[in-house]
C-alpha cells in the first residue's frame, strides 16, 4: 500500500477530489496549509514574516491505495489539479507498511 500526498493550488482542490471519487477513491483528506507554490496573481499571496517568504494557501490532498492504483491515482491528481503550463503541485508517494481499522474491517482502503 502507497500514501499519495499532493499539494495543489486551493482552486484546484474540489476538482481533484471530484476526479479521484469519480475514479473510484475514497477515504480522501484535505488539510489548508501555507505554502511557496508559484501564486496565480498577486491577490493570492501573502508576506509571512515568520519564515520572511511570501506564502499562498495550498490544500493537501490525502490518500492511501494498493499498490496497483498508484497510477491512476497520481494520473488523476495531476489532470485535475493542474492549472496553465507552470507546475501547479507536487505529489509524493510513500509506502505505508501497516494500515489498521478503527472499529470494523472494510476491507482496506481505496
Amino acid at each position: 500500500m502507497k500514501q499519495i500526498k499532493a499539494f495543489v493550488h486551493h482552486i484546484r482542490s474540489a476538482a481533484v477530489v471530484d476526479a479521484l471519487s469519480d475514479a473510484g477513491f475514497s477515504n480522501i483528506t484535505l488539510l489548508d496549509v501555507k505554502g511557496t507554490l508559484k501564486p496565480l496573481s498577486e491577490s493570492e499571496q501573502a508576506y509571512s514574516a515568520e519564515v520572511r517568504l511570501a506564502i499562498i494557501s495550498e490544500v493537501r490532498v490525502s490518500l492511501v491505495c494498493d499498490d496497483a492504483d498508484v497510477d491512476l491515482a497520481t494520473d488523476t491528481i495531476r489532470q485535475a489539479g493542474r492549472i496553465g503550463s507552470n507546475t501547479s503541485g507536487w505529489v509524493y508517494v510513500s509506502p505505508i507498511e501497516e494500515a489498521l481499522p478503527i472499529g470494523g474491517h472494510d476491507g482496506g482502503p481505496k
